[in-house]
């Protein structure tokens, strides 16, 4: 009887025969729900974890990949440099073997000419010999 009359104004008895503003049920429930939203904060505690080692493994693999793209590039660009170094140096060696060729071909018709130079003295050395 006197847990009617407190309950008609809104207070109740627990097990412990405390007073309660709540029903003993809804006591219940409000702790039980307490208890999971615990276990769940413990589990976005969790995964919070997870997710932030991921995202850190993730930014170690970007950077390294980012620093083997740098390497590939200076490789490629080293590469590039070389060729074109080849290049110039062929170039240059091309330009110095048509030089060699005019050079030649200077130095045999000077040969020639002096040969011709020298066979023209001869035959003016015998010819003068032998008008004596």
């Amino acid at each position: 009887m006197a847990q009617a009359v407190l309950g008609a104004a809104g207070l109740h008895l627990d097990d412990l025969n405390k007073l309660r503003v709540l029903e003993p049920a809804l006591g219940q429930q409000t702790a039980q729900l307490r208890e999971e939203c615990r276990a769940f904060l413990d589990k976005i505690a969790e995964f919070q974890k997870i997710v932030g080692s991921l995202i850190e493994l993730v930014d170690r693999l970007a950077k390294a990949a980012e620093s083997e793209k740098m390497k590939a590039i200076g490789a490629r660009n080293l590469l590039k440099s070389i060729a074109k170094q080849r290049e110039a140096q062929e170039q240059q060696l091309q330009a110095l073997i048509a030089e060699k060729k005019v050079q030649l071909e200077r130095y045999r018709i000077e040969y020639e000419t002096l040969c011709k130079t020298e066979a023209d003295q001869n035959e003016f050395i015998d010819q003068f010999i032998f008008q004596k």
